[in-house]
């Protein structure tokens, strides 16, 4: 029998210089290869041992590079890419209701939210993401653009009390929701969760509605929530309660809650997301942007509450790099807790993976280099000038590198980027669309 024949036939084997598996804590293997067969990981072991066990149809040496797991986007508003730069420099309300939902009026249809996702998947590719829990309208178009694409994204199921050009009434909302859903049962990498806009926007009744379904679905519901303290005031006023203590009165606050922002909150709030397993989403450059104020990050981490990263929208943003947002997010926790030990490089990198794959419920398929997950993959090199000398692995990710160092990205096990190059993406030809919605949308 040869020894060809006595090994394992497999469809990859990745030999990067390192891997950042996240899981377990605190380690970095050198030395060490990633065997691929399908969409899953079968093994992280020894270069030298996996030549020995298995024999795989494609190999790719990874010299100067990081593996890491995927980046997962945890809120991002991705048609909006199209939006990009089109009414900066203004606080969250003005800039809401006095430029983004009057342009969305006007352009707002299938083809729009098609080019959109298209962009948003190119440039989370070129960023290393390759997973996105998307809010936003006709999810029906942007499920199917994710899926035709292959990109791994929770899709969200939107309602508001107000007429878009998605839906006109709260029944409408509803029924167009489910219909979305059902549509998408069978897709292999994409599921959905409800997105209800904001406490602000959106009534008791329909919260208790999205409750049921949520609870009858198993699904999660993803909320803007206590974005501001203006929001919260406002709220106060209305209804004597804080947006969040509506929410536990409503019954929404568990552990399908994926709570998005939570600048304007107390201690008390922070402790019962802890409790009850809400997950939260820091979108720290958002924020800032904005001026809504800032996410007490590491207190919500020393509570133990799941704390994932996103980028939100490009119009409020301006982009989608989750290693720019990981670096913010950990500067800015330090800063706001006064401990230059906070929000350390490591914990950002599993906020930025394994703890925004647990936030949508993707946490036992993605987020982590382990054997039986799901082959979602990024490659980062880490030879260029601007990342050396290189003392730390994780650190350097973190506070020095780029997203242009990364290199290959694979989701599910399939190739998406190599060296740089989109796989199913037509660059040149997106750009000409892409600039095309630019002088559409700046005439408005």
């Amino acid at each position: 029998m040869s020894e060809s024949s006595e090994r394992t036939l497999v469809d990859l084997l990745i030999e990067p210089r390192w891997v950042l598996p996240i899981e377990p804590d605190d380690t970095v293997l050198e030395g060490h290869a990633v065997v691929v067969d399908g969409q899953r990981i079968v093994a992280v072991l020894p270069v030298a041992e996996a030549r020995q066990r298995f024999q795989p149809r494609e190999t790719v040496s990874l010299p100067e590079h990081v593996l890491m797991p995927g980046l997962v986007n945890a809120h991002t508003h991705n048609p909006m890419t199209l939006l990009r730069g089109v009414a900066d420099d203004l606080p969250l309300m003005t800039w809401l209701k006095d430029h983004i939902w009057p342009i969305e009026g006007k352009v707002m249809g299938p083809e729009f939210i098609r080019d959109g996702v298209e962009l948003a998947v190119a440039e989370m590719l070129r960023g290393g993401t390759t997973c996105a829990n998307e809010n936003y309208f006709f999810p029906d178009t942007i499920g199917a653009t994710y899926r035709r694409l292959g990109f791994r994204a929770v899709v969200g199921l939107p309602v508001i009390e107000f007429p878009t050009p998605w839906a006109n009434t709260r029944d409408e909302y509803f029924e167009r929701a489910l219909e979305t859903h059902d549509g998408l049962r069978d897709a292999p990498l994409q599921t959905t969760a409800f997105v209800p806009h904001a406490p602000y926007t959106v009534s008791d009744d329909s919260f208790e509605r999205i409750r049921v379904l949520s609870d009858q679905l198993d699904i999660p519901v993803h909320l803007h929530t206590h974005e501001t303290q203006k929001e919260v005031d406002d709220g106060v006023a209305e209804s004597g309660l804080r947006p969040f203590q509506r929410l536990q009165k409503l019954g929404l606050v568990n552990d399908r809650l994926i709570a998005v922002h939570m600048v304007a909150v107390n201690q008390a709030e922070i402790d019962a997301c802890a409790e009850a397993g809400v997950s939260v989403v820091h979108c720290p450059e958002s924020n800032l942007k904005l001026a809504s104020g800032f996410c007490p990050a590491e207190a919500f981490r020393k509570a133990g509450v799941n704390l994932a990263i996103g980028t939100d929208g490009c119009s409020s943003n301006n982009d989608l790099d989750m290693f720019g947002e990981m670096r913010t997010a950990a500067q800015l926790a330090k800063a706001v807790a006064g401990d230059a030990a906070a929000f350390s490089a490591a914990f950002a990198l599993r906020a930025a993976t394994l703890n925004g794959a647990r936030a949508i419920g993707l946490g036992d398929e993605v987020g982590s280099i382990v054997a039986g997950k799901q082959a979602d993959l990024t490659a980062v090199r880490m030879d260029q000038l601007e990342s050396l000398p290189l003392y730390d692995v994780r650190s350097q990710l973190v506070y020095a590198t780029g997203r242009h160092q990364v290199s290959d990205v694979w989701i599910a096990g399939q190739r998406k980027l190599t060296d740089r190059a989109l796989v199913d993406i037509d660059e040149g030809e997106l750009a000409d669309r892409t600039r095309a919605w630019g002088q559409r949308i700046g005439a408005i």
